[in-house]
């Protein structure tokens, strides 16, 4: 009758049942549903940072062209295209300008201009067509 004891008690600590199993299941669901979209905006914050930071230094670039040349005409070193963005220095006139990045791939909702002026302005998934600010991550204003 002894035997039987420890057999009942050694059956009974044998792994993880269906329940525990299902539970751990729905706990890394809800945990993924959270993580996920987060690191999403969190790349997006990054590839954002690539556009605005390229833009200021072709704007760096073009200020001191006009500086030389006491035009924007001739300008030839517009930021070339990327992954994610493609960028446009256009047009170039004696005394204005208007840089763009327009995202392309996962980024193809996401707009960024800049001008000599030192106006930004930001379209994406979050807002459209916002005017003297980069809007850089969701939730953000200017």
């Amino acid at each position: 009758m002894g035997n039987n004891n420890v057999l009942k008690m050694h059956n009974s600590q044998q792994g993880f049942n269906l329940i525990e199993l299902m539970i751990v299941v729905a706990v890394i669901v809800v945990l993924a549903s959270i993580a996920i979209p987060s690191y999403g905006d969190y790349v997006r914050r990054g590839r954002i940072a690539e556009a605005t930071s390229t833009l200021s230094d072709a704007r760096v670039r073009l200020e001191q062209f006009f500086l030389d040349n006491r035009t924007y005409v001739g300008f030839a070193n517009c930021p070339t295209a990327t992954t994610f963005f493609q960028y446009s220095c256009s047009p170039l006139t004696a005394a204005a300008y208007t840089l763009t990045a327009t995202g392309q791939n996962t980024m193809a909702n996401f707009s960024y201009s800049l001008n000599q002026a030192n106006t930004k302005t930001s379209s994406t998934i979050w807002t459209s067509g916002v005017q003297n600010c980069w809007i850089r991550s969701k939730g953000s204003a200017c």
